[in-house]
Parts: C-alpha cells; structure tokens; sequence
C-alpha cells in the first residue's frame, strides 16, 4: 500500500527538496501551504507562488490553508505582548506548535485522510522502543541543526511527522534539489524569521503594534547614562545601539517594565548561575523526578552548557549552570539536550539581576 504524506510547503528550497525526496521514495505526496501574512508579506506571497510551481513539477495536488488567524492569534500577539512587558519572545518554537505542525495534521488528517505529515526543518525523529518515547534529536548538519526550534512538539506529532532533510548536509540537499531542476535550487536563504524577512527587521514590525515610550537607561545604581524611545527596541545580552559612552564596555542586563528603564552594566553584571524555566516539554524521557544532568541551550546559536536541572513543585524547574551563562533572556527557550537528544524544554522566565 503507497504511503501518504503532506508535506508543508513554504516555498523554499528545504520543504521543496524534502517533498521531491519523498515523491521520488515512491510516497503519495500533497503539498500544504500556510497563508499567515495579511497583506503582502514577501514571504508568504512568493513563497505559495513557488510551493505551487513545486507542486506542478512534481504532479502532486497542492492545498493552501488561510491561517492568517491563527498565526495573529498565537504568535503576532504573543510577540508583541513580550516585548511590551520586557521580555524576548521567542516566536518560532510558538509558531511550530499552534500555527503549523499540529493545525497541518489536523488539516491532513479530517480533509485529506492522510496520517503524516513533514516538513524541511533539519532535525531527526527515532522511537525508542526501551521508554516508548519518540524521540527529537539533532541534525546530522549541526549547523543547520533546527530541533531547538521543535522542543516543544507533542509525542502525538512526532509519532507522524517525518523529517526528510535530517540525515543530510544542506550543500546536499541544494545538490538534491539541482538534480531534480527544482525552481527552487538556487533560491537564496531566507531568514531565520519570516516577520523580519516581511517588515525588514523586528525593529519596524514592533514599532508597528507598540507605542514608543521614551525613558531612561539607567546604571545598576540608578544613575542616568541615556535615553531610549522604547524598551521593545532592547534585548539582555545586548551591547551595541545602546547609544551611551562609558569607560567599559556596558550590556542590557534588565528591562523593567513598570519604571520603563533599560539597565545596563558591566558582562559579569549580565552572568547568571541559575535561572528558572517554565511551560516545560518534556519531549523524549519522562519528567524527571530528581535532579539529573545535561546539556542546555539557552539560545539558537549559543554553545551547549552543562546544567544540574532541579525540578520544582510547580512543574517548573531551576537549571544551575556548570559554568555561568551570559545572556540568560527571560522569554527565550531553554532547550535541554542529552547529546543529540532533545530532553525538552520550556521557556525562561523572568529574574531578578
């Protein structure tokens, strides 16, 4: 019996290559794409323009869905209501969940018939017969490495999701997609985020939903060095475009909400030991019971870091860094890894400097 897969289409030349891939393993394949932009983000409009010709090369039927609802709903507004109370959302892990894999099953599941789904995120997916987990675990390119960006899919969607790109180098699948003519094969990277790749930069998108709102930025003894027109402007972690002179060099290490201040010091100001992490995933092991060991990213593209992970009555835990961490952002992910495997994750949550 041929096996049937939807396969979510954005257009580029990952989710073009992983569908041509599976077309030509011998898979039922139909194309899904997400409208999520209103108006004319570049992104969305180009991108169904090319999943459509992919779709027409292949000889595969090709679907578009209109979740430009949902997308607003679960990410425009939880993005904007971050940023306004001092955090640094992190809209991709948020966007993965509510707004494509599991609406795309669904979709898949009730108006097509079909079970699985995939995607050209690089990442692998292995059942481990001894905890009867399915497991997320890294690329086999570890610098095009996605699954931080996945940890906090439900075993429900790994157990029907496939990732076709997983094992392969991306100058691979450019080579795949050359040797299938795909239009897409020499189509430029896109960004990492869409909202950036639509408005220009995050800066024009969020000064499009908040209100600029001048204050101060302040030292950790409360002295004024300068002023800033927006605290959604300013991230932790952040040294340049702060527009201040100092004899060192100065980092954002708070963002506080209720005084409308940004604070800046020194990088061991900006270095945490702990921090707390909510809205886990536990994704390939059970939640622990007693403190374990592992690995933790605390950014996209930060180094992993060993961590103790304590967990906490609430079903939060406390991640006591081996070696303390610069950067620790209240509202980005905290992804926990045993070698390529993804543990989890959740999201930090905010502390006092």
């Amino acid at each position: 019996m041929t096996k049937k897969v939807v396969v979510g289409l954005s257009g580029g030349v990952d989710s073009s290559t992983a569908a041509a891939i599976l077309h030509h393993q011998g898979y039922a394949v139909e194309g899904l794409t997400l409208w999520l932009m209103k108006g004319k983000g570049q992104c969305c409009s180009e991108g169904m323009v090319d999943a459509a010709f992919i779709c027409e090369q292949l000889g595969i039927p090709h679907h578009i869905v209109d979740s430009r609802e949902q997308f607003e709903n679960n990410v425009l507004n939880y993005l904007v209501s971050g940023y306004e109370s001092g955090i640094t959302p992190l809209p991709c892990s948020q966007c993965n969940k509510t707004v494509k894999f599991s609406p795309m099953l669904t979709y898949a599941r009730e108006n097509l018939g079909i079970d699985c789904v995939a995607t050209g995120h690089y990442a692998r997916i292995e059942y481990n017969s001894e905890s009867g987990h399915y497991q997320l675990l890294r690329a086999r390119d570890r610098a095009k490495d996605q699954s931080y960006f996945l940890y906090d899919l439900p075993q429900d969607l790994l157990a029907h999701t496939i990732f076709p790109l997983g094992e392969k180098e991306k100058s691979e699948t450019r080579q795949i997609a050359q040797e299938y003519n795909l239009k897409t094969a020499a189509k430029p990277e896109s960004q990492d985020l869409c909202l950036v790749e639509a408005h220009g930069s995050m800066r024009q998108f969020l000064d499009q939903h908040i209100n600029q709102k001048q204050g101060e930025i302040v030292n950790e003894a409360g002295k004024v060095l300068g002023h800033h027109d927006g605290i959604h402007h300013y991230t932790i972690g952040q040294r340049k475009g702060l527009g201040i002179s100092a004899p060192e060099p100065l980092y954002v290490i708070k963002l506080d909400p209720v005084m409308n201040q940004v604070v800046v010091g020194n990088r061991d100001s900006g270095t945490q030991k702990e921090c707390t992490v909510g809205h886990i995933n536990w994704l390939s092991i059970p939640e622990p019971e007693a403190p374990i060991q592992a690995e933790v990213q605390i950014r996209y593209r930060s180094r992993p870091a060993t961590v103790s992970i304590v967990p906490l009555e609430t079903g939060r835990v406390k991640l006591i860094f081996e070696d303390p961490q610069f950067g620790v952002t209240p509202g980005q992910a905290a992804v926990l890894y045993d070698g390529d495997v993804v543990l989890g994750g959740g999201v930090i949550e905010r502390f006092e400097s």
